[in-house]
């Protein structure tokens, strides 16, 4: 299934590469700092999280985000209490964007990430990263031709993992 999708994004890179170019139109740059709250298993965690984009026309742009994290949570595994920290993530991002009025996009985006989180329990600690396939929508609003702000929901499906998150962020957005 992995495979099939790898096809079809890149059949499609193939195809929209030469439409974008012969557009001719010029890309908007934006980059976004904001808060994100991500909930892995029974931990909600929390980072302070950048992005940098490009808007290549007004449906589709590419987008690099990174967070670390800034809140740390305490669960209970098998009767222990284990403290739990994201220590950070990183991700690229194919976007879509859906004009609704001059000022809104509804946002559509996959890509691929990492995470890496830490727990410590007992005196003794573990770390560890794992790659996800990433997906998720949200909407940004623009006040003016620079300023704006973005709201949206992504889901990590882990690679060698069991588990998954739910990440929900909040943005200021800055168009250069």
């Amino acid at each position: 299934m992995k495979a099939l999708i790898f096809a079809a994004v890149g059949a499609a890179s193939v195809t929209l590469v030469p439409a974008l170019a012969s557009a001719q139109v010029a890309p908007e740059y934006y980059g976004s700092l904001g808060y994100n709250n991500t909930k892995i298993d029974d931990a909600n965690l929390g980072a302070v999280q950048g992005r940098l984009g490009a808007k290549l026309n007004k449906n589709f742009g590419v987008e690099a985000e990174v967070s670390g994290g800034v809140k740390d949570d305490e669960i209970t595994a098998g009767g222990v209490p284990v403290k739990v920290e994201l220590q950070h993530q990183a991700a690229a991002y194919a976007v879509g964007f859906l004009p609704v009025t001059p000022q809104l996009d509804l946002i559509a985006r996959a890509g691929y990430g990492t995470t890496k989180a830490k727990a410590s329990a007992v005196g003794t600690s573990f770390s560890d990263s794992n790659e996800s396939w990433n997906y998720g929508v949200g909407a940004q609003y623009s006040f003016d031709a620079k300023n704006g702000v973005r709201a949206d929901w992504t889901k990590s499906e882990y690679q060698h993992s069991d588990s998954d998150s739910d990440t929900v962020a909040v943005a200021y957005v800055r168009k250069f």
